[in-house]
């Protein structure tokens, strides 16, 4: 049988390390279970650029996506096994709360965990931001913390 998972997105804040502190207690609590550790840089499909930003938005991508990796997910994961627990980490480009449900729904998570507040920007100001918008669309259970 496969092990219990639950999903966490940071975003580098600290309302994210409360999440993933509230993962780990969970973790210890139900057993056998593994902590998929999520961040997601938001990136829209649709903007429209020119050939030249299209030439170096490959570049960007694949530096943003090693900058997390390397300040925020690598740090986590290690926390996380030096805690005793399992936990993997990912990084991804798109809409979090898109992705963390995805993520969740495909690998049978129990929930998904976020802190309350992260880093705000003037999109999450005017449509809402990625805690509320998994609790509004979410298929698997969310936990927010505060």
């Amino acid at each position: 049988m496969s092990k219990n998972k639950l999903v966490v997105g940071l975003d580098g804040s600290p309302s994210g390390e409360k999440a993933l502190a509230h993962a780990k207690a969970q973790a210890k609590l139900i057993g056998d279970c593994e902590i998929m550790i999520c961040f997601v840089i938001e990136w829209s499909p649709f903007s429209f650029q020119t050939p030249e930003e299209n030439e170096m938005r490959h570049k960007r991508r694949e530096e943003e996506i090693a900058t997390a990796k390397e300040r925020v997910i690598d740090p986590a994961v290690a926390a996380t096994q030096k805690d005793g627990l399992a936990a993997t980490g990912l990084v991804r480009h798109g809409d979090a709360a898109e992705i963390l449900d995805d993520l969740a729904e495909s690998n049978g998570a129990l929930q998904i965990i976020v802190g309350r507040t992260g880093a705000r920007g003037l999109k999450e100001r005017i449509f809402g931001g990625v805690s509320g918008r998994l609790v509004a669309t979410s298929r698997v259970p969310v936990t927010i913390i505060p």
